[in-house]
């Protein structure tokens, strides 16, 4: 019989879980922070101490039901899990709501389950080991192996989107798959001795899904359509490109591709974007982890720039470089230079070989959004999700082809190979006597300022004194901490506004700043200690996206509302849903920004929060959903009539294993918990938030 975990593991940084930092990003938090150049800090930060007000208001919805354990709570019943739970916080929102937004809003819980608001319904998707291949198995956990798994939906899905289909009713889904819980995949998993048959397995479980999806024409319920043309598995072991002006570099040529042209996989897939010509850009970010030896190399300059892409050490904790040797940075020393970019995919061509760009950069990119400017010049942002690290665009030379032709989309897929990569600098506007560290807020009623991207490089040229332009695409990291850039609190999810083209930056967290010092405090860092996180608003210049200046403002300070410190664009906080740990932003079809958690710090489950950007109602932040425990809400569609999140690593709390599983979604008691995707809708068939 299985035993179930308490709800609530042990402390740990960014309100992880440490199961979680020891899979997903090889315990970054426990390691001494990439970034030592001595550049200006920026990104909010929230003070270390809550009220405990609100934490026992946050948590009070849940506290009878935590008690009762996580093996007295199922899935198997969604329609219940509701939010009639959400009495004690309706009362705030009796004023209304956007357009859009017009929900009750679910309470902070502790519910094993997705929860969403009264009126609503949901439904599974689709699950990690779902077959979507012709020939693939169903989904046994017993019996995993890598041919298996290679047609089958991957595992911890993240980033999200959905493609328009000329099929009657269908969408086309692509799915990224980040990264492998090995102890929550496979029974008996022996840390210190994987097989090769369980690496192998894991190695299929990585990299994306593509997966056709019928519509419920009177709900609004979406279903995956198994085995369809289109279907299709990209994995740690697909063949991919390198594009644009790095390919062919002496730092990408390894001894089984001496071109540095070919690349076999993607790693670490995180969040991503989808391109007005129907592509998808999907972001390589903790790929350092599954690189081994970096202690072993001799070479002064090489160990410095592993280090400053979190490289050290001896053994990986998935110990995949028994298996192969391009995963021993002291066999294959520029392996790992061939991951840590932005991949695209074409999901409508299940032959194509998808492309890493090497002109938008490497280093850990959440993902790439792109925009296209009044000129048809395209513009793509992107975060180096990292503490102290940095936010970048590109720019391209060519302009976009319109049209959504195979030819079309093939010339636009070229597009981010051309162009000039940016790195962004930011400046406060207000008496240094200003900000304090109280985090109260400056006599101009707003934490803003100026700012400027700075070129690194474009083509063969490079900007940066003593780097060439290899050297910046290769190991953007160095060129940044060479012009100044300014340091964030963990840039993740970079999006523009399709109707107003401000620019939103969900910025996770960051606890290792300080009040004063070189980490210390400014106006875009008024308070030490960013448990929270915050999103910065950017405005680009003349409202060119082309533009090398911009305005920014931080438009939302995260954290409890009971705390003065926090900010929600002006508006009242008492009639805001508490809200820690920005990760992942989409918008709805009436311009409102949702946005997904990871880590919540405030005692309750991460879920999907909207807010209105504009209008009366701007920053009013409510909560649509919660996930089950341990579970992280990634990848949010909002669509029209339905919305659609990532639920990804539910269960991944300290200490849960197989066998001892701390959630039992989506299935229910008795089964082990599956990534999945879960898809709300309107009971009545209504739009969402109408």
């Amino acid at each position: 019989m299985r035993k179930f975990l308490p709800l609530i593991s042990s402390p740990h940084p960014g309100g992880r879980a440490a199961l979680t930092c020891r899979y997903r990003c090889g315990d970054a938090c426990f390691h001494e922070v990439p970034n030592t150049s001595g550049n200006a800090y920026l990104g909010d930060v929230i003070t270390e101490s809550l009220s405990r007000r609100g934490i026992l208001r946050a948590g009070a919805a849940a506290t009878v039901i935590a008690a009762a354990g996580a093996g007295a709570l199922s899935a198997a019943a969604p329609r219940a899990q509701t939010a009639t739970r959400a009495a004690a916080t309706a009362g705030t929102f009796a004023g209304g709501a956007a357009r859009g937004l017009r929900f009750t809003p679910v309470a902070p819980n502790l519910i094993d389950a997705v929860v969403v608001p009264e009126g609503y319904e949901q439904g599974v998707v689709i699950r990690w080991g779902d077959p979507i291949l012709r020939g693939a198995p169903a989904f046994d956990p017993d019996n995993q192996s890598a041919a298996a798994q290679a047609g089958q939906f991957g595992y911890n899905n993240d980033f999200l989107t959905l493609l328009p289909l000329a099929e009657r009713g269908r969408q086309l889904l692509v799915a990224n798959h980040e990264y492998t819980d090995e102890v929550l995949m496979f029974a008996g998993w022996d840390a210190a001795n994987p097989t090769r048959e369980q690496t192998e397995t894991a190695w299929a479980a990585h990299g994306l899904s593509v997966v056709v999806v019928q519509e419920d024409r009177r709900s609004g319920a979406l279903t995956a359509v198994t085995r369809h043309q289109l279907n299709r598995r990209i994995t740690a072991t697909s063949e991919f490109r390198l594009t644009g002006p790095a390919a062919g570099s002496d730092l990408l040529k390894t001894s089984a591709d001496p071109t540095g042209t070919k690349v076999l996989g993607t790693l670490n897939n995180c969040a991503g974007g989808t391109t007005p010509w129907g592509t998808i850009l999907s972001g390589e970010e903790n790929f350092n982890q599954y690189f081994a030896n970096a202690g072993a190399v001799l070479d002064p300059e090489h160990k410095a720039r592993l280090a400053r892409y979190g490289l050290a050490g001896a053994a990986t904790e998935r110990k995949w470089e028994r298996f192969d040797d391009r995963f021993d940075v002291s066999k294959e020393p520029n392996e790992v230079n061939r991951f840590g970019w932005v991949v695209e995919v074409d999901p409508y061509d299940p032959d194509s070989v998808p492309v890493k760009h090497t002109a938008l950069g490497r280093f850990k990119h959440e993902g790439a959004n792109v925009r296209i400017a009044a000129d048809g010049r395209v513009v793509a942002y992107s975060g180096d999700d990292e503490r102290f690290d940095y936010l970048y665009k590109f720019v391209s030379s060519k302009r976009v082809k319109p049209g959504q032709s195979p030819a079309a989309r093939r010339y636009n897929m070229t597009l981010l190979d051309e162009g000039t990569l940016y790195v962004a600098k930011f400046t406060g506007d207000s008496p240094a006597a200003e900000i304090d560290g109280s985090g109260k807020l400056p006599s101009d009623g707003e934490f803003d300022g100026s700012g400027e991207w700075i070129p690194l490089a474009s083509g063969d040229t490079s900007f940066v004194e003593g780097m060439s332009a290899e050297e910046v695409y290769v190991y953007t990291r160095l060129a940044g901490d060479k012009v100044g850039a300014t340091k964030m609190d963990r840039p993740e999810d970079v999006e523009p506004s399709p109707r107003t083209g401000k620019v939103y930056v969900a910025l996770t967290n960051n606890t290792k700043r300080t009040a004063t010092g070189a980490t210390g405090v400014d106006e875009a860092n008024p308070r030490p200690a960013n448990k929270h996180g915050q999103v910065l608003e950017l405005t680009e210049a003349r409202g060119d996206a082309t533009a090398e200046r911009f305005a920014w403002r931080l438009f939302l300070v995260a954290g409890d509302p009971n705390d003065p410190t926090t900010y929600f664009a002006g508006f009242p906080k008492d009639k805001v849903s508490p809200i820690s740990c920005p990760d992942n932003v989409t918008f709805d079809v009436h311009g409102n920004l949702w946005i997904s958690t990871d880590g919540n710090q405030l005692g309750s489950h991460d879920g999907l929060f909207g807010v209105a950007v504009t209008g009366r109602y701007e920053g009013q932040v409510k909560q649509f959903l919660t996930v089950p425990h341990g579970a992280e809400t990634c990848g949010p569609v909002v669509q029209e009539r339905r919305v659609l999140v990532s639920v990804q690593h539910p269960g991944e709390i300290d200490g849960a294993t197989t066998e001892n599983p701390a959630s039992t979604w989506p299935d229910g008691p008795g089964t082990m918990p599956r990534p999945s995707i879960a898809c709300v809708w309107r009971a009545d068939g209504a739009p969402i938030g109408s």
